[in-house]
Parts: structure tokens; sequence; C-alpha cells
């Protein structure tokens, strides 16, 4: 019986990269057999992805973005060389939040042939230049955004604009060409009337989606990162969504992200903050967790709290932005 030797660093080092993806031709060039590949998928190491890409870790529990990362390579390299990564799948790749967790593979070929779809590949039609990130052949950003917006549904559109906005991921040249790419595709109106809704001082996409669902309940956060300030004026706590309360007091909501949140130190650090909210004695503090925003309870929540002569204030509005001022026509 055939012993094979190990699979090649370059190789590994490569899927890596890859979201643990290798593609047929790729494994050729780097010295792994048709043979060795079958023998590997044989064994169980690897799986076939679809035809001509290879897993090479399957089984592994990836975090949320490198699973959308992991969903752009699979369309790629199921393609070829010829195709690039675009919608929500070039976002992915750009390193932009507030997408769904879970996104199809989508690409283009780069001259605008037709492709066939497989395995759930969409391929697109777009004639766009394209750009090389991190090895991966994509949609420039803001074409990227303009194919994706019109694509999400509501609360995505909010999330992804805050995140980009608020990374500052937009020039001055790269929000012009966003809004002149956007301009006349289908679902460009929903965008820009969605885009009212957005507000760059969100700090992660659960903040974007906990304040969404607040605004639809009819508990708008009277305001965003709100600091609590000691009797000299200095600031010593930080809340993310906060309503004022009759009495002149903040109810603040903490909304705890996974990735970061359950980490023992980041644990310690939520105890300490949360206790310098309190003893202020100026807040009531409200803590939800990813769960609670995927399930709409922040809201229910938060107006139990509040109580039912409460009534929201106008809301608390940045001024300035241009992509808003933009795609809002002033």
């Amino acid at each position: 019986m055939r012993r094979h030797g190990p699979v090649p660093t370059p190789l590994t080092t490569l899927a890596a990269a890859q979201g643990g993806l290798v593609s047929a031709a790729q494994c050729a060039a780097l010295g792994v057999s048709p043979n060795r590949r079958a023998a590997l998928v044989r064994a169980g190491t690897w799986t076939r992805a679809t035809h001509g890409v290879y897993d090479t870790a399957p089984g592994v529990g990836w975090s949320v973005p490198d699973a959308r990362r992991r969903a752009a390579w699979l369309g790629l390299l199921a393609l070829g060389p010829d195709a690039a990564a675009v919608g929500s799948c070039a976002l992915a790749l750009h390193g932009v939040g507030g997408l769904p967790r879970v996104l199809e593979p989508e690409v283009a070929l780069v001259d605008g042939r037709r492709g066939r779809p497989r395995d759930g590949i969409h391929v697109r039609r777009y004639e766009s230049p394209h750009v090389v990130v991190a090895g991966a052949r994509l949609a420039p950003l803001p074409v990227a955004l303009a194919q994706a917006l019109c694509r999400l549904p509501r609360r995505h559109v909010v999330a992804v604009l805050d995140d980009v906005l608020h990374r500052g991921l937009l020039d001055g040249p790269g929000t012009d060409a966003f809004v002149a790419a956007l301009a006349g595709r289908r679902g460009c109106r929903r965008v820009r009337l969605w885009s009212e809704l957005v507000d760059p001082r969100a700090e992660s996409a659960l903040e974007s989606l906990a304040r969404l669902g607040c605004v639809d309940a009819g508990v708008p956060p009277d305001d965003l990162q709100v600091v609590l300030r000691d009797a000299q004026g200095r600031p010593v706590a930080r809340g993310d969504l906060g309503w004022r309360l009759p009495d002149g007091r903040w109810l603040l909501a903490e909304i705890d992200g996974r990735e970061f949140h359950d980490v023992p130190a980041a644990l310690l650090h939520d105890r300490h903050r949360q206790n310098a909210l309190v003893a202020t004695r100026l807040a009531e503090v409200l803590r939800f967790a990813a769960e609670d925003v995927t399930a709409g309870t922040v809201a229910h929540t938060v107006r139990r709290v509040l109580g039912a002569h409460w009534r929201p204030r106008p809301v608390a509005r940045t001024t300035g932005t241009p992509l808003i001022e933009q795609l809002a026509g002033r």
C-alpha cells in the first residue's frame, strides 16, 4: 500500500488564507496529484466543496466573519481565475460588517460573460473594474456596496452603512463612486430611503440591529454612546444606547457581541464598566447579548422598563455626513 507524504506546507498556508478551501488547479500547481486528493477525500481528511474545490478543514467551526469570507472564496475558486467576488461576498472580503450571518457565493466573470450557476453559487453579469485584496479578485468597495445594498433587507442595509461610515471606509471620491454606482439600480430608491436610519456612531452591527429594532417598536434611543460624568464633569462611563427617564436619569442598554465579550478579560472589563455606570447613580443599565438582538427582545425589555407613559424625544441625528446627504438628495 502506497503511503503519501504530508500535504505540502505552501498548500496548507494557501488553504488557511482561503477559509480552508483550495482548487484542483492550486493543488496541481503545488504538487498534490488527483490520486492524492482522492485519497484525502476517502480518508475524510478533505471533502469536496463543489466540483474542482476541496475543503481541507471539514468540521471546523468558523466564526461568522470567516464563514462569510469562506463563501466568497468558494465562488472564486469554483469559477476560476476569470471570476471576481461581487455584492455581499465582495464586501465580506473587504472586511465590511453588518452583513447577514450566512452568505451565498456570488461572483461575476470579469469580462461580463454569462456563467452557469451551480451548487448554490450565483454568477452575476456585472461589468466593472476589479481590485485584488489579499489574493482575491473582487469588485471595488463602492461598486460592491451598490451591488449588495440593492439586494439586502433593510436591517442589513442600515448595519452595513453604519459600519462603513463609522470606520471611514469611503473617502470623498469613494463616496461619489458609490452614489454613481447606486443610481439606476433596481432597489436603489429603498436604499436611499433607508439611509435616513443610518448613524455612524454605532460601533458594531449588533448595536445597529438593536437600535433599528427599537425604532420599529416605537422606542427609538434618545442618544448613542451616552457618556456619564461625575460631579467634576469627568467622563466615568459610557453606554451604547440611551433613553432619558422622566426623573432626568438615563436608561442605558449595553449590547455585548459574542466574539469579544465571551473572552474572560473582556468579561472582567464589562463588569467594571457596568459597575462604573451604576455607581454614578445617573443610570439604570440593561445588558443584552447577541441572542437578545436576534430574538427581538431588546425593544420589548426597554419598553417595559420605560413604562406606558414614556414618549420618544426628537431623534438626535448626526450632521455633515456627505454620503447620507448625497443619498437624501440634500
